[in-house]
């Protein structure tokens, strides 16, 4: 019977332990880990204490969610107070700061530190110093004897001592009897220094260079932030061939009015060349760009942008990140609300320059129905419809311009239906129905019409799937195996409209593209150019997936599709193109990519992208890429490639790096563009010496050097941001 009286005891003092813990920890969590094997610890119920040595680490996370980290040799900690007296190769992490000393004093919870000897460091500021005391209440930090650094090494080339130091977290240092060293030498004294902890208010930045279409320049950029919603960089630029260039852009951040930007720049270039025509560009050349957008109230926004410059190729010769990213810069006013099924869309696109081909939307409205069921039936509903007033203007008016209303309206309801539990099955039906207004201006030659179109079709889908848990892949790094296929078949049927695209003014019609288009509305949203079809579009997707690291990785992703034209219209063949896109990760440093467009009448390939890229470790990476376009006067105007790419770059040391670009075109065997970048770390700051060499293929050869820095107390790019955005080393 013994046993039995004593297990109730037992439970219920199992019980009030629990209390008593829970009480403890009441406004924080606590984790506390042993580090080595031999390792001890040990914990007094009755008052919270847990004492522990030979490596522990302690964890505190409060009802915020914010976290701190202490590691020690030995540590006494008091889970009721916060309080933790902590000693030998102290590290303390918490509140963006972080903390080292042999002997260290700290509340988790007041966030009250005292240390005898100590180092910290938040960047770009580290400091090590005596006798360091702070406290949440005041929230400033002390400290007396203490040097002070944005030189991130165990010897700095320069540092500050002072008597002694105030630090207010997240807002400023104030140092008193402040001396400066380079080296162990001193050579400068203030009686009090003060430096702000936040973004640095304004800074210079000049890029230094030549290239053969400027001469020497000087590109400089002059920051300015007065308040934390305020900001400007004025540029200030001087090409020995082209001239001076000058202009602002302001950041802004009106709270809830909105967020955007103002740019201004202009240059007198004395070497200014010809425009599209072949007639000579005004030496004066600027631009205007502006962008705001705003949300009014929830899922109510208004963007409006504005590019006005005074030339087709002012970004291209100055700007050329920009060129790059937008070649062609349009100007737009568009208001969107969005509800759970609907949404409305007003957009007004003038052409503000008359050397770009723009279509005028003066405006476009557009009404979406979201995918939506009907009632309690099974059936379910969508739409789109537009109207609006258009223009179609053409670059520096080399054809005549001609505009017209426009009301288009589509509908279609769809049945989606499953089948035996892995067929899905979704047939639609639709409707659409335009009204043309009579076109006017030089280009007219339609007068008013409406044209109706009717389609239908059906998709059938499924999802097939294995898992291999146990099966390893040794040479592919992974563990476990899931194959995942899915495959497709969707039919679409358009008949003849009554109103060909020929008889209709284009506004929005097909462009060239590389790409399959959508067979099927509103995807294709080519909505002049609506014609019949009668088509079977095939996909096939194949998927295997594994674990790498504890977690799941894709090791391969390949898409089939192909269209089968039943009815082909003029200029098409029976079969499309077959396309094949692969994603390819045998390792999960290793991955190849490949693009490829088949004509399947004459065997041949269309397009061929292929890139393979090892990035074994932060030191090295190493990329190769091929991309083949066949010239063919019926493909894309006949434009083609054979274009080999290569990109390297390798950590040299600590101090040194280097990265190469190449791009050869092996129609003719030329190499289109170089570049070869040296990067030095000054422990302070960045350099790096690029070289570009660019054959323009008009008899000349552009070649480029330049010397971008980049401060670590003030970075201007993000890490690895030159990778995909190379011009930004050049001060483009």
């Amino acid at each position: 019977m013994q046993p039995r009286v004593f297990l109730p005891w037992l439970a219920l003092v199992i019980w009030f332990t629990g209390l008593a813990a829970g009480a403890a920890e009441s406004g924080g969590r606590y984790e506390v880990k042993l580090l080595s094997k031999d390792g001890t610890q040990a914990f007094d119920f009755n008052t919270g204490v847990v004492k522990a040595q030979g490596g522990v680490l302690v964890r505190y996370e409060n009802e915020q969610g914010k976290a701190a980290e202490l590691t020690a040799q030995r540590l006494s900690l008091n889970q009721r107070t916060g309080d933790v007296q902590a000693e030998g190769s102290v590290f303390l992490r918490g509140e963006g700061l972080i903390w080292r000393g042999e002997q260290l004093a700290y509340n988790f919870k007041s966030k009250v530190i005292k240390a005898e000897e100590f180092k910290s460091g938040a960047a770009p500021f580290f400091l090590s110093g005596f006798s360091l005391q702070a406290a949440t209440t005041n929230n400033f930090y002390t400290a007396t004897n203490t040097f002070f650094t944005t030189d991130d090494v165990a010897d700095p080339s320069y540092r500050v001592r002072c008597r002694s130091l105030v630090i207010i977290p997240g807002e400023r240092f104030e140092a008193h009897e402040a001396t400066l060293y380079l080296g162990s030498v001193p050579v400068m004294y203030w009686p009090k220094y003060t430096r702000t902890l936040k973004t640095h208010e304004d800074f210079w930045v000049v890029t230094p260079g030549y290239r053969s279409l400027y001469g020497p320049f000087a590109l400089g950029t002059y920051h300015r932030a007065f308040s934390t919603n305020f900001a400007m960089d004025l540029h200030l630029d001087y090409r020995q061939l082209r001239g001076v260039g000058i202009g602002p852009d302001f950041n802004y951040d009106a709270g809830r009015w909105g967020q955007g930007s103002v740019k201004l720049y202009y240059t007198h270039d004395d070497r200014a060349g010809t425009n599209g025509l072949g007639g000579p560009i005004n030496n004066d050349r600027h631009r205007l760009s502006f962008s705001h957008r705003v949300e009014i109230r929830t899922n109510l926004t208004v963007k409006a942008v504005v590019r006005e410059q005074s030339d087709a190729f002012l970004i291209r010769d100055f700007i050329e990140q920009e060129y790059r990213q937008n070649i062609q810069p349009n100007s737009f006013l568009e208001v969107n609300q969005l509800w759970s099924n609907w949404s409305l869309n007003l957009l007004v696109q003038p052409r503000i320059n008359d050397f770009f081909e723009t279509v005028e939307r003066l405006p476009d409205v557009k009404l979406t129905g979201f995918r939506q069921q009907i009632g309690v039936t099974p059936l379910y509903y969508e739409s789109e419809s537009t109207a609006g007033y258009y223009k179609h203007e053409f670059a520096d008016n080399i054809l005549p311009s001609f505009a017209a209303m426009r009301a288009d309206t589509y509908h279609q309801v769809v049945l989606p239906q499953n089948f035996f539990g892995w067929l899905n099955v979704l047939p639609r039906v639709g409707g659409r129905l335009t009204h043309y207004g009579e076109t006017d201006g030089r280009g007219a030659v339609t007068t008013d019409a409406n044209r109706g179109v009717f389609n239908t079709g059906v998709e059938f889908t499924t999802k097939l799937h294995r898992t291999m848990p146990t099966k390893d892949l040794p040479l592919f790094q992974g563990k476990g195996l899931r194959h995942i296929i899915e495959p497709s078949v969707n039919y679409a049927y358009v008949p003849s409209p009554n109103r060909l695209p020929t008889t209709l003014p284009q506004f929005d019609y097909e462009v060239p593209t590389l790409r399959l288009l959508p067979i099927e509305f509103p995807d294709y949203n080519a909505i002049d150019a609506v014609d019949s079809q009668n088509v079977f579009r095939f996909s096939l997707r194949n998927l295997l997936q594994t674990k790498r690291n504890d977690r799941i990785d894709t090791l391969l992703n390949w898409a089939l599709y192909t269209d089968w034209r039943l009815k082909p219209r003029a200029g098409q063949g029976t079969f499309a193109d077959v396309f094949s896109d692969l994603d390819f990760k045998p390792r999960d440093w290793l991955t190849f990519t490949s693009e490829n467009r088949i004509d399947v009448d004459n065997g041949r390939w269309r397009i061929a992208d292929h890139r393979v890229t090892f990035t074994p470790d932060a030191d090295w990476s190493l990329a190769f890429g091929h991309r083949y376009v066949r010239t063919d006067p019926l493909f894309l105007g006949g434009l083609g490639n054979n274009l080999f790419t290569s990109s390297f770059y390798y950590r040299v040391n600590e101090n040194y790096a280097l990265r190469t670009r190449h791009f050869f075109e092996s129609r003719d065997g030329r190499m289109e563009e170089q570049q070869y970048s040296i990067y030095r770390d000054f422990r302070s700051w960045v350099g790096a010496l690029t070289l570009r060499i660019r054959d323009q293929r008009n008899g000349s050869v552009d070649y480029t050097i330049g010397f971008t820095f980049n401060l670590k107390a003030a970075p201007r790019f993000k890490l690895d941001q030159d990778r995909d955005n190379p011009t930004m080393l050049l001060g483009g």
